[in-house]
């Protein structure tokens, strides 16, 4: 067989045996934090029709999703490249109740294109999500668990990064030319680019001086907590861009190492409110991002508030030290009632214990045999190992 056969597509690869075990052992510790703070876990396809796929407001979704045809109905289905619009539809849909919903997931996720050249297109995502609260406890839950995440899994000191919509969303409700041209605007605000964004500005025409010089300043209200009282300043005073500053103000004073960046509006199409990420020292990017997202559920034929975090729980692990061999015994193989009893006891009581095959070596990675199960005396005993 050609060596071409059995190579995997770009940016794909196996997990072998030390990432997989890291892997699922903080999958099940993670997922049994989110059970005790009360999620339900949820389990949705791998693959979806796309007009579900598609039916919230991420207008990245369609460029991210792999499309293969269904050969039972002939219509395109899409592989996930996200599983929270999944869990906002089992929400909104089938678990249809009327007060809060906590639930949590986690599964494969694929990507198109990768989002960089590092990057993996098949991603293990985590996430937990909370509907029907509209109320700020609700983004404090979802934050304080986004940390609680990340000390499981052994990231501390993680920083906080918080924007909100709001405030972009309320500048550009003043002037109808600005909701026309609204993802022009978005751009040039996140990139910083002020002196094109000036220029764009003055070519729009007829757009009030204070909204024009809120979006100029706009790209420079970032930093710490401060640069909210500076926000409050020298923004307008328009009720919904107090109302955002004073959800962040809530949030800010109650974790430690927060930033402000008021421009970061990435998820301008699908957040309402708070969104934020948390970042790690000698982590390239954004560990978790998440924030509130209330309208996405109303595709799926209710509207409901929402707000969750994920994060890849894969690139996560690759970034981890690799967990230490567990200790395990070893013993011979044979059919002898008393020997397999004793192995079987020994393995309820949570041992890894392994049968060597006669006349071979045990080869392993994960696991270093410092116990032998021995016959003396006709009796099955166990014996330290020494190197």
């Amino acid at each position: 067989m050609s060596a071409s056969n059995w190579l995997l597509p770009e940016f794909i690869s196996d997990i072998l045996p030390a990432e997989a075990r890291g892997l699922e052992e903080l999958r099940r510790k993670l997922l049994d934090l989110y059970q005790q703070s009360g999620f339900e876990l949820v389990a949705p396809p791998l693959v979806e029709f796309t007009e579900s796929l598609f039916a919230g407001q991420r207008a990245d979704l369609p460029k991210k999703t792999a499309k293969v045809i269904d050969q039972l109905s002939g219509r395109t289905m899409g592989i996930r490249p996200d599983i929270t619009p999944q869990v906002s539809r089992i929400d909104a849909h089938l678990l249809n109740r009327s007060g809060v919903t906590r639930l949590c997931y986690c599964g494969v996720v694929f990507h198109a294109l990768p989002n960089d050249l590092i990057g993996d297109r098949e991603l293990v995502q985590i996430g937990a999500e909370i509907y029907g609260y509209a109320g700020i406890e609700a983004d404090l839950q979802t934050i304080s668990l986004a940390y609680q995440t990340l000390e499981t899994a052994g990231v501390h000191g993680a920083k906080l990064d918080l924007n909100h919509p709001g405030i972009m969303r309320a500048l550009v409700a003043t002037h109808p030319t600005l909701e026309a041209e609204v993802d022009k605007l978005n751009g040039l605000v996140r990139e910083k680019a002020i002196t094109s964004l000036k220029a764009f500005l003055i070519e729009l025409g007829d757009i009030p001086t204070d909204i024009q010089e809120a979006l100029l300043i706009l790209p420079n209200l970032y930093g710490d907590i401060d640069t909210l009282d500076e926000a409050r300043a020298v923004l307008p005073k328009l009720p919904e861009i107090q109302a955002a500053l004073d959800e962040l103000e809530v949030v800010a004073k109650r974790f430690p190492s927060v930033s402000v960046d008021l421009a970061d509006i990435s998820g301008y199409d699908y957040h309402t409110g708070i969104s934020f990420a948390l970042y790690a020292e000698g982590w390239h990017n954004a560990l978790v991002r998440g924030g509130r997202y209330d309208k996405v559920a109303k595709a799926y034929g209710r509207e409901r508030p929402a707000t969750g975090f994920s994060l890849n729980l894969r690139r996560l692990v690759q970034g981890l030290a690799s967990p230490e061999p567990n200790e395990a015994i070893k013993t011979i193989w044979s059919d002898d009632k008393d020997h397999l009893g004793k192995i079987q006891q020994l393995r309820q009581e949570g041992n890894i214990v392994v049968q060597v095959f006669p006349d071979t070596e045990q080869t392993n990675e994960e696991y270093v045999f410092t116990r032998e199960l021995v016959l003396e005396n006709n009796q099955w005993l166990l014996k330290s190992i020494t190197v």
